[in-house]
């Protein structure tokens, strides 16, 4: 059942706490939603408390009036106004894109409340090539009629980077980004989330290295996932996370890009080795 959190400036944020065991927040990506999180509260709610939560201005939770506020550093804020309202000290993080740069952010502001982190297609560095496709559609009208018609075409539309994967599942991926109303397709987000992105790409400050922000997880359980296509986490920098940090898990994902839909076998497999290494590690605490 969705739960709300009035976040320090009234908006209510949306999550689902769900499960039993070492609590697990997920975090989704830039327009995405707690929707992306069902195969993982489906396999893993037997053994962890899964707790999803929509970003302010997508999904469930309320859009805001300033677009100024879909910013890294406020969704971190209140992640941790929804751990001190679930009255939780530390919480493992899974975070997908978005997610896992917000999970960095926290490395900074309040490392004492991380219990580890399980990047999904995401590292300090994104990739240009990526971050331009982003462009392209953000706050954009989705170019289907419907759902059906959505599911029929994604698989060209995400190829070559996506292959192999069912049409029940493209299915499931269109209903998560919109919903059908009217006979339109609707985003499932603030469409002025593109303005606050486009600010950052307009301003002439340099990009900002993350790096530290990475090494500031040093300690932690921390697991990575990617995709072999992945058009946002190069190979490059995957390869520099492992060396800084031997001890991850690391999943590379054939046949996938940016981001994977975390039924994957190989997906599956590494976040049940993170939740295995959580358990390891609180033991040892």
């Amino acid at each position: 059942m969705t739960g709300f959190v009035t976040a320090a400036d009234g908006l209510r944020l949306a999550y689902d706490d769900l499960g039993t065991g070492l609590p697990l927040l997920c975090l989704p990506g830039l327009t995405r939603n707690m929707a992306d999180f069902e195969p993982v509260l489906q396999r893993f709610a037997a053994c962890a408390r899964i707790i999803r939560m929509d970003f302010r201005g997508r999904g469930m939770s309320d859009w805001a009036p300033d677009p100024a506020s879909y910013a890294i550093s406020q969704e971190a804020a209140d992640v941790l106004t929804l751990l001190d309202h679930l009255g939780l000290k530390k919480v493992a993080i899974l975070g997908t894109s978005r997610g896992g740069l917000v999970a960095m952010a926290l490395a900074a502001m309040a490392r004492d409340r991380l219990a580890g982190v399980l990047f999904n297609d995401v590292g300090p560095v994104l990739m240009p090539e990526g971050l331009a496709a982003i462009m392209k559609h953000i706050g954009k009208t989705p170019p289907y009629r419907s759902l059906a018609e959505a599911a029929a075409a994604l698989p060209e539309a995400y190829a070559p980077a996506f292959r192999n994967v069912p049409l029940e599942t493209w299915v499931d991926f269109a209903a998560r980004l919109w919903r059908e109303e009217g006979g339109h397709l609707h985003l499932r987000y603030d469409p002025k989330l593109r303005d606050a992105v486009a600010a950052g790409f307009a301003s002439a400050a340099p990009v900002p290295n993350l790096w530290p922000l990475f090494d500031a997880l040093a300690g932690l359980p921390l697991g990575l996932i990617r995709g072999v296509g992945s058009n946002i986490l190069s190979a490059q920098t995957a390869a520099e996370m492992c060396a800084r940090r031997p001890d991850m898990l690391y999943a590379e994902l054939p046949d996938r890009g940016h981001v994977p839909f975390l039924d994957e076998p190989q997906a599956v497999d590494a976040i049940s080795r993170f939740l295995d290494a959580l358990t390891h590690s609180d033991e040892q605490h």
